[in-house]
């Protein structure tokens, strides 16, 4: 009751209250007029309608300073929790008069929120001394480098700016503000400084850079030698021998590759894995691809088609062959190997109506990964709990480095996946060489 009463004189003497004092003001010498001046019989009708608009008036208007101090709070726990976020926030209006401006905004444009606050920012403001990062940030195409991550009509939109000078990693994501009737009343922009971020992933890159170059060399002697025992170029070796020494050629393969996702996943995160794009026929290149798995395939009893269009029907078009050749090593490995006796692998590829992109698939008959394993499976070191029964050894990098390199293509991929029945991974490339991204960024997100 305390409470309702101590809300009740907070309410009381808010501005929204005010109409309700006038009329108190105003009634009281009413009240004297009618009094003195008309018939006492009237006294009383009169007192009881203003007894009744005094308390349809006090009614009315507390309403609505409870609402306006609702309202007012609600203001101030946002623009508090807006000032105190560790991301930049600015809000702008359609004629990009700056409207937000919060504490992280000022240390990442070195700007003071007192001096930008309901100014208009125009591109030509960007040879005016300090102004110059906040006019690439809201103007992106004046960037030196801009990654976009979506589509520049759909929003929210979501890109990667690089500055030089100063150094500085951005993500920057924009959102329409409307009203409820759909009308624009301006953007919202959330800019994240990764810089510090990214510092730090290069010198973990860089220390597993180190690391898989060192362990190259010996390994690499060690499966020289081994290779050179396996082909009797030491001298003539028993069975029992041989045996020993298939198994070391097979282990020291396996380690050969687990440095080499590790060197990729290194290269790949500090945008140096390489592409060398060139105009290429994409079915040839899968034909090519199947025809050097089939005696893998042979050798686990699975039949592997390929399932494509007539041709002609899909262009020659630009890709790196070789990085797209690692797609297919990784997809046709993980396919074969977690698959069943006598199961099968499709590698289909169609275009897809009224968009410039294809989509190849890549399905098998196998174990399938569990549906709580699905949100994890394009992140690094991620193997599903199933295939650990199957296969305990494995880097659980190949689809984060295939996820890698379809988005640097320009491409999407996702999957499907029912558990005893199979998998299917479907990606898609541009066949327009200016979907293709212009920089090289380390991609890895929940499904």
């Amino acid at each position: 009751m305390s409470r309702l009463l101590s809300k009740m004189r907070l309410y009381l003497f808010l501005p929204e209250m005010r109409m309700l004092w006038y009329f108190l003001l105003l009634l009281v010498p009413l009240a004297i007029l009618s009094f003195f001046y008309l018939p006492r019989t009237y006294a009383p009708v009169l007192a009881g309608i203003f007894v009744v608009m005094a308390a349809i008036l006090f009614f009315v208007n507390l309403r609505l300073a409870k609402i306006s101090f609702e309202v007012r709070l609600e203001r101030n726990q946002i623009k508090t929790i807006i000032h105190d976020l560790q991301d930049g926030i600015i809000a702008y209006d359609p004629e990009f008069r700056i409207l937000v401006f919060n504490k992280m905004a000022e240390v990442i444009f070195g700007l003071s929120a007192d001096g930008v606050w309901g100014k208009i920012i125009t591109p030509d403001k960007i040879r005016e001394p300090g102004h110059r990062l906040l006019v690439q940030v809201l103007f992106p195409a004046l960037a030196p480098l801009v990654t976009r991550h979506t589509s520049a009509e759909a929003y929210p939109q979501e890109s990667h700016l690089s500055f030089d000078d100063p150094q500085l990693e951005l993500k920057v994501t924009t959102s329409k503000i409307v009203d409820p009737g759909g009308r624009l009343l301006g953007f919202f922009k959330s800019i994240h400084d990764e810089t510090r971020e990214k510092a730090l992933l290069r010198s973990k890159s860089d220390f597993i850079t180190v690391a898989a170059h060192q362990l190259r060399t010996p390994l690499s002697a060690i499966n020289w030698i081994f290779q050179g025992l396996s082909k009797n170029d030491f001298g003539a070796v028993d069975p029992s021998q041989k045996e020993v020494i298939d198994t070391g050629v097979k282990a020291t393969n396996k380690l050969t590759r687990v440095v080499d996702d590790l060197l990729n996943v290194s290269k790949i995160e500090e945008g140096k894995f390489g592409y060398q794009f060139e105009t290429v026929d994409i079915t040839d290149l899968i034909e090519k691809i199947l025809e050097s798995y089939s005696a893998i395939a042979a050798e686990h009893k699975i039949k592997v088609y390929f399932d494509y269009t007539p041709s002609g029907e899909i262009p020659p078009f630009k890709i790196d062959p070789s990085r797209i050749s690692i797609v297919f090593q990784n997809l046709l490995d993980n396919a074969i190997k977690y698959n069943v006796e006598n199961g099968e692998v499709v590698v289909r590829i169609e275009k897809l109506k009224d968009k410039p992109y294809v989509q190849i698939s890549v399905k098998d008959t196998g174990v399938g990964i569990p549906k709580e394993d699905m949100p994890r499976l394009f992140t690094k070191f991620f193997r599903a709990k199933n295939v650990l029964k199957f296969e305990t050894e494995g880097s659980g990098l190949g689809i984060y480095i295939v996820k890698n390199i379809v988005r640097r293509h320009g491409g999407e991929i996702r999957a499907e996946s029912e558990l005893g029945r199979g998998t299917t991974f479907h990606f898609t490339l541009p066949l327009d060489e200016k979907l293709i991204p212009a920089k090289e960024v380390a991609y890895e997100e929940y499904l």
